[in-house]
């Protein structure tokens, strides 16, 4: 398939286009600037509803009340292969990232396709992998990051491609995108040691002409440049993927979250576990939350988890923009600045990392505030020092590789994994959906990656029966209370409601509905696979539907079902398909 490197207009496309019969009817109303920062509740258009990625929804339709009433209203089978994403759904019909890399318009009371786009993907790659977590939406335009490296543009209407932009060579497809100030950001994985591709860009949402570019990787000239010790610029690598950013309209910044570098471990990188700090800066901008001007993709500030990572522990994933009181107590948390304390409201950033740990930082600076070890402490901790003064932030030498072949069990891995997060403001709580699981890895040189045999454990000690668990965290005290728990692991994404509802499904084919307070079950439904991410909630004509998604994920799968073969039945593998619920 022939192709330009920027506009690929929609005559000389050679992707198939299938369009269903059950075409929009109603004009169509664009989704503006102000729809994208007020949606409407009855839609879900962002990856988490909302820029400021909470994942609540204020519709209550469904509540403490009448959740045990709630019955499947619709279904939908789709291909199999990865599922990793989450829909959106604007006035009535839900976008929907089927596996292999194709894109349905569904109606979202009924699941009736509307329209299906289907790509001309090359003979040598496999769409079944592509692991994108969101579409976008602008205007009368649907943004897709496709398996062959193509930033499109699609006509919500139609499915009909409007534009195609040449972005990198597949990377995009692990990461998600982000509509914000007419721009679609995106993010997106890196090759072992290469940097040509670990970058964040901003494309126009209207002609798909790149507006800029952000390397994580700083150069020698940068700001940060010299943290990286004598590795050469380009095999500074550090994947910016999972889950995308948030943004806050009012101040015109985007935030965040970089992963680790790779090769996973310093004696691959740098030949030496000490040719970088143990303490951050180290290795930026990896592991960190960068904050960037919307308009020029320039950092405003930056701030780092964990430094110089050892293990793979991934502080990506989203970024909740929380406005709260700071009141942290030492109590609850581990580590608190000295000046952390008030009654005056503060707008702060609050993240949970793959790897572990949590940490509040001010959504203005960058300024550290408090942080706490994720999900609990414990003593094989990969980043067990701070300095509570600056923020700065230091790994667990007795857990670094110093020689090859040397062997460790540390702490955390994959512990919340992908699947995302949310925040009620009703409670001015977090609630994480994770799995108390550690790591055992060894360091290996000859191979690609820097490491031999790694695989996922339960955290020493442990009860298998709390393997999995769903944390509420008070965002002001940073007090964490351990709601539910249960011995079969979870992938799916945490949803709260207006409602005062808690909803995440597991591996195990169930989706759940917990009293929000107390982590009670008010419901129970059985799907056909196991879910992944998704779970949202939206209304049409009034009426309120919960939806999931059942799938297959990559590693967040097979790891966690490896630990867990005693507490569950084989799990349902390749099942894919939509499933919605509402009251009857």
């Amino acid at each position: 398939m022939k192709k330009t490197p920027f506009y690929f207009a929609a005559s000389l496309m050679s992707a198939t286009l299938a369009v269903g019969a059950f075409a929009q009817t109603a004009p169509f109303a664009p989704a503006t600037d102000s729809v994208l920062a007020n949606p409407d509740p009855s839609d879900w258009i962002h990856i988490s509803r909302t820029y400021n990625q909470h994942r609540y929804s204020p519709l209550n339709q469904i509540n403490k009340s009448n959740v045990g009433q709630m019955r499947m209203a619709w279904s939908r089978g789709l291909p199999t292969g990865t599922q990793e994403s989450t829909p959106i759904i604007y006035r009535g019909v839900m976008y929907v990232m089927a596996p292999g890399a194709s894109i349905q318009a569904l109606n979202a009371a009924t699941g009736d396709l509307i329209w299906e786009y289907q790509r001309d993907y090359p003979r040598d790659l496999k769409p079944t992998l592509a692991r994108a977590k969101n579409l976008g939406i602008y205007e009368d335009m649907i943004y897709f990051g496709a398996p062959d490296g193509f930033l499109l543009a699609l006509d919500a209407q139609t499915g009909k491609i409007r534009w195609e932009t040449k972005v990198d060579n597949g990377q995009m497809t692990a990461g998600g995108l982000l509509v914000a100030d007419g721009k679609i950001i995106s993010n997106r994985t890196c090759e072992q040691g290469k940097r040509e591709f670990c970058f964040i860009a901003a494309h126009d949402a209207k002609t798909g002409k790149e507006v800029w570019k952000f390397f994580v990787t700083a150069a020698d000239a940068e700001l940060g440049g010299d943290t990286w010790g004598k590795l050469p610029v380009d095999e500074r690598a550090v994947g910016p993927w999972g889950l995308p950013g948030s943004y806050d309209p009012v101040r015109k910044v985007v935030y965040w979250g970089v992963a680790n570098p790779n090769p996973y471990t310093r004696l691959k990188r740098h030949g030496a576990f000490d040719a970088v700090s143990l303490k951050s800066p180290s290795e930026l901008y990896s592991n960190s939350t960068v904050a960037l001007n919307v308009e020029t993709g320039k950092l405003v500030w930056y701030y780092q988890e964990l430094p110089g990572d050892d293990w793979d522990a991934d502080h990506n994933h989203e970024r909740l923009l929380i406005r709260t009181r700071v009141t942290p107590s030492s109590q609850h948390v581990k580590w608190i600045h000295p000046a952390a304390s008030g009654e005056q409201e503060r707008d702060v950033i609050i993240t949970v990392a793959e790897g572990g740990g949590m940490f509040a930082v001010a959504q203005d600076n960058g300024q550290f505030l408090w942080s706490r070890p994720f999900p609990y402490d414990d003593p094989n901790l990969n980043m067990n020092w701070m300095d509570e003064k600056t923020g700065q932030t230091g790994v667990n030498p007795d857990k670094v590789f110093k020689k090859d072949g040397d062997k460790i069990v540390g702490c955390y891995h994959n512990t919340r994994g992908l699947w995302q997060i949310a925040y009620h403001p009703g409670n001015n709580s977090v609630y994480v959906p994770f799995h108390d699981q550690c790591l055992s890895m060894e360091a290996k040189t000859s191979t690609r990656t820097g490491f031999g045999v790694r695989t996922g454990v339960m955290r020493p000690g442990i009860d298998p029966n709390k393997y999995m668990g769903v944390a509420k965290i008070n965002a002001a005290t940073g007090e964490l209370k351990v709601i539910y728990q249960q011995a079969q692991p979870t992938n799916g994404s945490a949803l709260v409601t207006g409602g005062d509802l808690m909803f995440f499904g597991d591996l195990n084919r169930r989706l759940r509905a917990l009293d929000a307070d107390d982590g009670k079950v008010l419901w129970e439904g059985i799907v056909g696979g196991m879910i992944v991410n998704s779970t949202v909630t939206y209304a049409v004509n009034g009426k309120q539907y919960v939806m999931v998604f059942t799938g297959e994920g990559q590693s967040v799968t097979a790891g966690p079902l490896a630990l867990t073969t005693k507490s569950m039945p084989p799990a349902v593998r390749g099942h894919s398909a939509v499933y919605v619920f509402a009251l009857p």
